[in-house]
């Protein structure tokens, strides 16, 4: 059976040798540029489809959702903090914020200082999107595991950014004054009044199984006015409130573990 099986195949085979040296190259090629068009056809749209398409989170990947929709998703005290519908520079006073009822934005209240507001959740390695707005000459600040400071400030129109304007990793304070502050590469920012957007990969720092950090890339410990003084694996977001009026809103964790 098996030989008969091997006989009738390699009959199959020399039929088919013998027809393609009767066929002229022109029409062999012609052919074969065909085959490959229609793979090109059918297959080209399905991988672009899956270059472009959104990569879904992988399974041991979290997205932490801190939408101003209320107050739960923060730790008390909470001080003045208030969920609101819609913020924005006062015309009157453009160094205060007016609001409008509703819900979807999270803003530090009318006098416009109060308590940091630190998540119930804590992360560890992280991309964030953040969107705040800040009116005329206001200060504010993100603080990864409530100790890496992003500035988050009024810096429409500086030419020159400093560590201290927005964008920027803040200074480190010490007996020798403030130190390692890192400014921003270009400044991006807005106008007052208007929203920006951090969108900010974070790499928590490395312990060892004694608790010994084993990694400082670049920041070597929290910033000035971290709500902690030590470091550790994890910690929860930070918005600091004390400094000026400011408001955010479309606050999202993706909690991730990067190389």
């Amino acid at each position: 059976m098996a030989q008969t099986a091997l006989l009738a195949s390699r009959n199959h085979f020399s039929r088919t040798l013998r027809m393609e040296q009767s066929l002229p190259k022109s029409l062999v090629l012609f052919f074969c540029l065909l085959v490959g068009f229609v793979f090109w056809v059918i297959l080209s749209p399905i991988a672009r489809a899956e270059e472009t398409s959104p990569q879904a989170p992988a399974a041991e990947e979290r997205i932490v959702d801190l939408s101003a929709e209320s107050l739960d998703a923060w730790r008390e005290p909470r001080g003045e903090w208030a969920i609101v519908g819609e913020a924005m520079m006062d015309a009157a006073e453009p160094r205060r914020l007016a609001v409008k009822p509703g819900k979807g934005v999270l803003y530090n209240g009318p006098k416009g200082k109060t308590v940091n507001l630190l998540s119930v959740a804590e992360h560890a390695d992280v991309i964030a999107h953040v969107e705040f707005m800040v009116p005329k000459g206001s200060n504010s600040g993100v603080y990864f595991q409530g100790r890496y400071e992003v500035q988050v400030l009024d810096s429409w129109g500086v030419e020159k950014p400093s560590y201290s304007d927005c964008g920027g990793i803040y200074q480190r304070w010490g007996p020798q004054g403030g130190y390692e502050g890192h400014p921003p590469r270009v400044n991006a920012s807005r106008a007052p009044g208007e929203w920006q957007t951090f969108d900010v990969i974070f790499r928590a720092p490395r312990f060892d199984e004694n608790g010994k950090k084993i990694e400082n890339v670049e920041v070597t410990g929290p910033t000035r006015s971290a709500y902690f003084e030590d470091e550790k694996p994890t910690g929860p977001l930070m918005l600091q409130g004390d400094h000026g009026p400011v408001a955010y809103r479309n606050i999202q964790l993706r909690l991730v573990k990067l190389p």
